[in-house]
């Protein structure tokens, strides 16, 4: 056990799928995975372990916000053995190029916390994705004729964030949506000499105002977990 996973030894897969929620964690599990079995529940963040494919793969929920997802992800690493780091959530578009329940898979993350800088000696660090896996969820879609956007996101620290340009500039920039872990999880990923991603769902439209209906969040949920499930069981072991 670690202090905040109460996972035995060799609980985990060596690819772990990270949504935010842990709900969300046990859905994956209960619809998706064959022979699933749960495998941790601190503090009520439940991760579980099955198969997909016939692949061996772990879903765990990894909390709201870069340090709860830090957290976790770091003990994964360093006390359970794991190698491969998947986020798996939603995110708010704020490119014209985008609309609700299209998938984002990010190469990049920029973001307004300071966690990158910490590790990178005030630096700003550039916190990307692992090409392997990159290149494995996009070839998987491509294969499947999943329609996917690829390009970067911005992880923010604020959900009610004060600053009202940040929208457009964001937009400006070229950013596709805007959500909160991937960032860090990336540095962490980085600093811990394993493989990071995210593939996002986009829930909401920050230049409109749009959200998703119940009915558009299930399917467009749905095509994401699939991708990621495939994406990761078409990749060698890690």
């Amino acid at each position: 056990m670690s202090l905040h996973i109460n996972a035995a030894p060799g609980d985990f897969a060596p690819t772990v799928l990270l949504p935010g929620d842990p709900m969300r964690a046990r859905h994956i599990a209960q619809a998706y995975l064959a022979d699933a079995r749960e495998i941790t529940s601190t503090r009520g963040m439940f991760g579980y372990t099955g198969l997909w494919q016939g692949q061996r793969l772990s879903v765990m929920g990894s909390g709201m916000g870069i340090p709860s997802c830090v957290l976790y992800a770091t003990e994964l690493v360093r006390e359970h053995g794991v190698r491969r780091l998947l986020r798996v959530g939603t995110c708010g578009a704020v490119s014209p190029r985008v609309t609700l329940g299209d998938l984002v898979l990010a190469v990049g993350a920029g973001t307004d916390s300071g966690v990158n800088r910490q590790r990178f000696g005030g630096h700003d660090f550039p916190a990307t994705a692992s090409w392997p896996l990159l290149r494995a969820l996009a070839g998987t879609a491509e294969s499947a004729g999943t329609p996917l956007h690829v390009g970067n996101i911005f992880s923010t620290d604020l959900f009610h964030h004060p600053d009202p340009a940040l929208v457009a500039r964001l937009s400006g920039m070229g950013i596709l949506g805007i959500e909160m872990e991937a960032a860090g999880l990336f540095g962490a990923a980085a600093a811990l000499g394993v493989e990071a991603g995210a593939l996002l769902a986009v829930s909401d439209h920050l230049l409109d105002g749009g959200a998703m209906t119940p009915e558009e969040r299930e399917r467009g949920l749905d095509r994401m977990i699939r991708l990621a499930l495939d994406g990761a069981a078409a990749m060698p072991a890690p």
